[in-house]
């Protein structure tokens, strides 16, 4: 049972992690569902978060080896960077991603233990699994998708991250729908709200890294976390896969049903 409820905690947030459905939220359900039983531990999460980490790393492998090389080549010669900064888009995107960060880290550090304390009940949950609902479903009804991504709509998709603290409110979805809602093209926008959450996954890792240290490690469950790492790394490598196409044909508003769904069945269950 314990390689079981390591394989499904890692394809949940495998596939949660990137579907526009709520990652934490799905988690929080899971739990309360079956009480104590998908409960591993510090560990455990930080494992399953790695791998996520991994599969969008591989998955932008070249877009990050620009962005990567660009930075290098501006260390190299900070007397250009005005030159850089005009004709090198890696370096663009990069202080782009940098100012969606802020309002992430604010809320993060500020308030992440009183929205916990708040919203990190069940039926909360399956409110903001509603709110989600909403908010993809609404980008159907959104056209003229011809802006990029600009200083002023990266920081607004950021506030968007932000929101997102909040379980049950999808970060995909929120930072993805206001993109459209901005009228930033599909790909670029799905593109962007992947790369910018790079180091907010980093971030939050070495958070819980800390606190994993506190509380000792356990190596006496190996298997448990190769297991939950290569189910979080592989499902979540094809469920971004899939997003991505699914966003340039169809768009991302029929996971509304999905959420709305979960959300209603949850308000019922824990009502």
């Amino acid at each position: 049972m314990e390689f079981i409820d390591s394989f499904l905690l890692g394809l949940i947030q495998g596939l949660t992690e990137f579907l526009p459905i709520s990652s934490s939220g799905h988690l929080v359900l899971g739990r309360a569902f079956l009480s104590s039983g998908l409960q591993k531990g510090i560990t455990f999460e930080v494992v399953v978060h790695f791998g996520t980490l991994c599969s969008i790393l591989l998955y932008y492998r070249e877009e990050l080896t620009g962005i990567v090389k660009s930075l290098i080549g501006l260390a190299g010669s900070p007397g250009e960077f005005n030159n850089r900064l005009e004709r090198d888009p890696n370096i663009k995107l990069s202080g782009y991603i940098l100012l969606s960060m802020i309002p992430a880290m604010i809320v993060g550090f500020t308030m992440k233990d009183y929205i916990e304390d708040v919203f990190l009940n069940p039926f909360m949950v399956s409110i903001m699994l509603l709110v989600t609902g909403s908010l993809l479903f609404a980008t159907k009804f959104r056209e003229n998708f011809t802006k990029r991504i600009q200083a002023g709509n990266s920081f607004a998709i950021g506030l968007a991250q932000a929101f997102a603290i909040l379980p049950g409110i999808s970060r995909s979805g929120s930072t993805i729908s206001l993109g459209l809602y901005l009228g930033v093209k599909r790909e670029e926008v799905a593109n962007f709200s992947f790369l910018m959450v790079i180091p907010v996954i980093a971030g939050a890792m070495v958070m819980q890294l800390k606190e994993m240290a506190e509380v000792g490690i356990q190596f006496n469950a190996a298997m448990d976390l190769v297991i939950g790492f290569l189910a979080a790394f592989i499902s979540g490598y094809f469920a971004l896969k899939y997003l991505i196409v699914m966003l340039k044909t169809k768009g991302i508003h029929p996971f509304a049903w999905y959420c709305w769904t979960v959300g209603i069945l949850g308000l019922i269950y824990f009502w």
